[in-house]
């Protein structure tokens, strides 16, 4: 890859993974911006049986992401065997445990991670302040006061590293069968899409935020294969560690190590930021009042706890460790589908029918469907 060591050779190995980093993320900022990318909006459409265009914007995503990281995996462009998602022993009991308490912090918090990180950059200090409690939360469980019980929960069912956490192994489809799975995802989206008269932005958002997902995966592994000093961990989008990472990077002393996830978060909130000015969409948005706020607080908390715990939130084990199918990533998906589905019929549709309110996504998220 000569192309990748003549750029790591000229910026310097950490910088030039840094960069990466940082382009990566601001094309998923835009595009998420643009799109309306949601996982929460999406688990409200669907179980709510609305037709928003949400869900369609997801599905694009989704299906766009285990795409092109299967094809690049059988073109020969990309291993990912010795990812952490992969390589590593994994718990299926954080998996579950984590998603299900990140499935309802992302209900009451009106956004997962990285759509928090998206509105904030475009001036909502809601999202801004539950951003932080978030990133604190996460910083807790991985190293802090509340790691002890993180690593309590997620020892309670353990899986070994390798096949035994790679759905392509054990169900025997191959990569093949991977690429086929993502194809009827795909054509999923695409009715979806047409029924509900997808706008441009919505489907072509949503494409190229799955995009960001497989050009991830990629860079870091051809980066890995070019590096000579630095070891680069393959690895794709995810916002659960990197949020912490980059919370510490500012609290910390200088000096602490760059690298590819403290690239994204800023280049996440410099791409939602370049599309809400150009779309004259930059506004502050404050809290209606204390209930509020606490809800959203609370929200932050568990998502903070659930994605460490789970080892990943709605990007990272919903899509990224999806794409490469690994046991704990899709079960993670499941519960943070779940959960989310029963939180939202649990607390968000009584309130909605005590306040004479139509059923809606909610306040943190837009559609781009046609009315």
């Amino acid at each position: 890859m000569p192309a990748i060591e003549s750029l790591l050779t000229r910026l310097g190995e950490m910088w030039g993974v840094t960069l990466a980093g940082a382009l990566v993320g601001l094309l998923f900022g835009f595009f998420a911006h643009r799109s309306r990318f949601c996982l929460r909006s999406a688990v409200i459409e669907f179980a709510r049986g609305t037709r928003e265009g949400k869900l369609a914007v997801w599905l694009f995503t989704f299906s766009t992401a285990v795409l092109l990281t299967q094809a690049l995996i059988l073109a020969g462009a990309l291993d990912v065997r010795d990812a952490r998602q992969l390589a590593m022993r994994g718990s299926l009991s954080g998996a579950a445990i984590g998603g299900a308490m990140f499935g309802t912090g992302m209900i009451l918090a009106r956004g997962c991670a990285s759509r928090l990180l998206v509105l904030a950059a475009q001036g909502n200090l809601r999202a801004l302040l539950s951003g932080l409690v978030f990133a604190v939360t996460a910083q807790s469980a991985l190293s802090g006061l509340l790691s002890p019980l993180r690593l309590a929960l997620s020892g309670w069912w353990t899986v070994e590293g390798g096949s035994a956490r790679d759905l392509l192994v054990i169900t025997g489809w191959g990569h093949v069968g991977g690429l086929l799975f993502g194809a009827v995802w795909l054509a999923a989206a695409l009715v979806w899409a047409w029924r509900q008269r997808l706008r441009f932005w919505g489907w072509f958002g949503a494409i190229g935020v799955g995009a960001m997902v497989a050009l991830a995966w990629w860079l870091t592994y051809a980066m890995s294969r070019a590096a000579f000093d630095l070891v680069v961990p393959i690895q794709s989008l995810s916002f659960t560690g990197p949020a912490a990472d980059t919370l510490m990077l500012v609290l910390s002393p200088p000096g602490q190590p760059l690298k590819f996830d403290l690239g994204l978060v800023p280049g996440v909130a410099a791409g939602a930021f370049i599309s809400a000015a150009l779309w004259r969409e930059l506004k502050l948005e404050g809290f209606q009042g204390g209930q509020s706020m606490r809800r959203y607080i609370a929200g932050a908390l568990l998502m903070g706890f659930g994605g460490m715990l789970a080892g990943g939130c709605a990007v990272g084990a919903g899509v990224s460790g999806a794409a490469v199918f690994t046991v704990t990533s899709w079960v993670t998906l499941s519960t943070i589908w779940a959960a989310a589905a029963l939180t939202d019929w649990l607390v968000d549709r009584p309130h909605e029918a005590r306040a004479g309110q139509a059923p809606a996504g909610g306040e943190l998220a837009s559609s781009y469907a046609r009315p």
